[in-house]
């Protein structure tokens, strides 16, 4: 959450002249409700069952980039589908880069209401303790600090 996964996805699709699709978007699209919407009625563990679905049914076009949800790599074969199917980029930024981000990002996030400083640090450490594991499996890295759509070319070579 805040590394640029959607805003980089769609840069480096136009800069390939590739199609872009947003998992997040699709599965909005699917139960016609928002993330935070369907998380509140159905739970996470169901969330992550459609969203894994969704990653794996979906058509893909062969010249494509998808951008999806910080959690997605973490459930399931996810990752390991991911890879065997694609090439996968871990886009990668200290806890504090993280915070300083969403702090001033444009969109809410429902997990983040309320948190700010040190709190809004803490958590993201937590989350990253979590998940990182997972995220360092990518075929690819890369630091997100001074990013570049070529850079992130020639890291996906």
């Amino acid at each position: 959450m805040g590394c640029g996964k959607t805003t980089w996805s769609k840069k480096l699709a136009a800069h390939l002249g590739y199609e872009f699709i947003d998992l997040d978007h699709v599965l909005q699209d699917k139960v016609g409700m928002t993330i935070a919407e369907y998380f509140a009625q159905h739970g996470e563990d169901a969330f992550r069952k459609l969203e894994s679905s969704i990653l794996k049914e979906t058509n893909y076009p062969e010249n494509v980039v998808v951008s999806t949800g910080g959690g997605l790599p973490c459930f399931f074969d996810n990752l390991q589908w991911m890879n065997a199917n694609g090439k996968t980029l871990y886009i990668k930024l200290s806890p504090k880069a993280l915070a300083e981000r969403l702090e001033n990002a444009k969109t809410e996030r429902p997990v983040l209401r309320g948190k700010k400083g040190d709190e809004l640090v803490a958590f993201i450490t937590e989350k990253l303790a979590e998940r990182e594991g997972f995220y360092l499996q990518a075929s690819h890295s890369i630091s997100g600090i001074d990013l570049s759509v070529e850079k992130l070319e020639q890291a996906l070579v």
